[in-house]
């Protein structure tokens, strides 16, 4: 094959293949995944077109989590949130032999203890799922409507510490966005730096 026409080759192939890993984008539909649960139950995001979904990547060894688990503001907005119809998913990419990685029964035994109330909580120990979103930080939020657009990515809030008596005065964006998805209205603040640990992927 000439040089020109395997370039052409490379250049089709890639735009093919290119949609298979565009970046998550606020107003596009969030890219379609499959993960199991802790329970060993498979959840795919297709299974919940209807409903609101929130993403939320985990690790219970991070600080800026912690600050979130301990006060118990997490646990109120997955209660909250999930009262009202909303599917949570807490996604553990955390890959086997680094920090926050889960087994089944220890994230089980986590749950509990904390109080947790995520709709699922699913291991992404090959990291696709994190990969997919381009998941950066514990927690990064997602938010995607009843559609299956994506509506809302960043930070939990507007306070990017790990400092429990800063969750009180601070802006949750994951609140506001569910409330405006709720509402039928755009999302003021769609897109937000993340803050907290790096997602440590395989």
């Amino acid at each position: 094959m000439k040089p020109k026409t395997l370039l052409s080759a490379l250049a089709v192939t890639i735009a093919i293949s290119a949609p298979a890993f565009a970046a998550p984008k606020v107003g596009a539909p969030a890219p379609a995944f499959t993960a199991t649960d802790i329970n060993g139950k498979t959840h795919a995001l297709s299974d919940y077109k209807g409903k609101t979904v929130v993403l939320e990547w985990h690790n219970p060894e991070c600080p800026f989590v912690k600050k979130h688990y301990d006060s118990g503001n997490m646990q109120a907005l997955q209660k909250s949130a999930t009262s009202d119809g909303v599917v949570w998913l807490t996604i553990n990419t955390s890959a086997e032999g680094k920090q926050g990685h889960l087994t089944p029964q220890a994230a089980k035994d986590l749950l509990a203890a904390q109080k947790a109330a995520p709709s699922a909580y699913l291991l992404d120990t090959d990291g696709k799922v994190g990969r997919l979103y381009e998941a950066k930080t514990t927690p990064h939020m997602f938010v995607i409507d009843p559609k299956g657009t994506l509506v809302y990515m960043g930070a939990i809030d507007d306070k990017p510490t790990a400092n429990p008596d800063d969750i009180k005065t601070a802006k949750n964006y994951v609140t506001a966005a569910l409330a405006s998805v709720k509402a039928g209205q755009p999302v003021a603040d769609s897109a937000t730096k993340p803050y907290g640990c790096s997602v440590k992927y395989n």
